[in-house]
């Protein structure tokens, strides 16, 4: 272990200011720490970091404290310490995917001072020479693979966070799978420190081994006729999702989103979600945005889990039967009622948890809803309108159109 050898003679921390410090550590130690942050570190009373951070730092007057296990039991340990001289050590950028969010929700910032070091994001731009503005940042630490998903597109450059030595060779086999193993991979390890190791290697031939677990990977995305990308309009083809039939067509799905209007940080309920194609295509339309899908059928709830993920539709929760699973949640932005609207009490349900000003769109086939959205139009307003779509189909050696179900559907703002 590294231990700190020379005095700062950087500020002191004022009886009067800010009782914790949050420190950003390299890979290099306390060698790359400013003066001012290594006067923290020396003049600390406690010391909290991972088992890395300590192992970096070293010896230091204070007492070391390893974060305990479950982390979230780490906050109440640091706050429990509020008025003596703490530091808490971070990698690199704190608020970058690190610590310093947690904190700054329950310290006020005339308590903390931060002194962050420049983000391991920041650093792979440099080592790549690339613009740090033209790339995708994602952190695939303690998060679902997945997460990487929106970003493949044709050209793209990512650069994202490992969550050990399993995680380049686990995105290789993913992009390989959506015909994208002609791309190139980059994995960076360890920068900043003196076991920095830069490797490249295409997704279909990635064979690097001896990974170690503190790395990113630096993805430039290379695409053909046949990959997997997702397409960046609204209504998706149904083929891009596991379904059993039960599902809002590409056409009507796309319309459907533009009558919701999703704005981002909004939460939508989708009503009798079938394959949730909705609800992951509200996600779809911006990272801060929530769905909660909510079907009664096991099967088709586990194919809304699926398709959450393969479509990056991460932020879909996916409940049970409506209207009881809506006891006890946050009211929605928006709803969305594809299937039961006529079932008893579902829509006074759904009226009664929607915000005020949120939009609630309901679709039907049949008569029996489209008498029922009569009535609620009667009541409530809104707008009306019928959606009806033919398809091209053989007709013995010829063609002809084949019209679909047409679709009846009621949008309204709750006052």
């Amino acid at each position: 272990m590294t231990t700190l050898l020379r005095e700062s003679d950087a500020l002191s921390s004022r009886q009067d200011g800010p009782w914790l410090t949050l420190v950003g550590l390299g890979e290099d130690g306390p060698a790359g720490l400013s003066r001012e942050a290594l006067a923290a570190l020396n003049e600390a009373e406690i010391v909290f970091g991972g088992e890395r951070h300590i192992a970096l730092v070293g010896a230091v007057p204070g007492e070391l404290r390893p974060w305990p296990q479950p982390f979230r039991n780490a906050l109440p340990q640091i706050l429990k310490e509020r008025g003596r001289k703490i530091c808490v050590l971070a990698t690199s950028d704190p608020f970058h995917y690190g610590i310093g969010n947690s904190l700054s929700r329950a310290i006020a910032a005339d308590e903390m001072r931060v002194i962050p070091q420049i983000s391991s994001f920041a650093m792979a731009c440099t080592r790549m020479r690339w613009p740090q503005e033209d790339c995708a940042l994602v952190s695939l630490h303690g998060r679902t693979l997945y997460r990487i998903v929106p970003h493949l597109q044709p050209g793209a450059r990512i650069l994202a966070l490992s969550w050990d030595e399993t995680t380049p060779r686990a995105v290789a086999e993913l992009m390989t799978a959506r015909g994208l193993g002609t791309s190139r991979i980059t994995v960076l390890e360890a920068l900043g420190g003196p076991q920095e190791r830069i490797r490249e290697t295409r997704a279909d031939a990635f064979a690097l081994d001896d990974v170690v677990p503190l790395n990113l990977i630096a993805v430039e995305v290379a695409a053909n006729r046949d990959s997997r990308i997702l397409p960046l309009a609204p209504g998706l083809d149904e083929e891009w999702f596991a379904h059993d039939g039960q599902i809002t067509k590409s056409e009507i799905r796309a319309v459907t989103l533009s009558a919701l209007a999703p704005r981002g940080g909004e939460t939508l309920w989708d009503v009798g979600a079938g394959s949730g194609s909705v609800a992951v295509e509200w996600c779809q339309r911006h990272p801060r945005n929530r769905a909660v899908a909510f079907e009664a059928k096991p099967e088709r709830a586990e194919r809304i889990a699926r398709n959450k993920l393969e479509l990056g539709g991460l932020t879909v929760e996916v409940a049970g039967e409506a209207p009881a699973g809506f006891v006890g949640r946050a009211a929605p932005d928006a709803i969305f009622i594809g299937g039961g609207l006529t079932g008893e009490g579902l829509f006074e349900a759904a009226w009664a948890a929607l915000k005020p000003g949120g939009r609630l769109v309901a679709n039907v086939v049949t008569i029996e809803g489209e008498a029922k959205l009569a009535a609620l139009h009667a009541a409530h307003g809104g707008s009306l309108r019928r959606i009806a779509i033919d398809r091209l189909a053989p007709v013995g050696g010829k063609h002809g159109w084949r019209p679909a179900m047409p679709v009846t559907q009621w949008r309204v703002e709750k006052p």
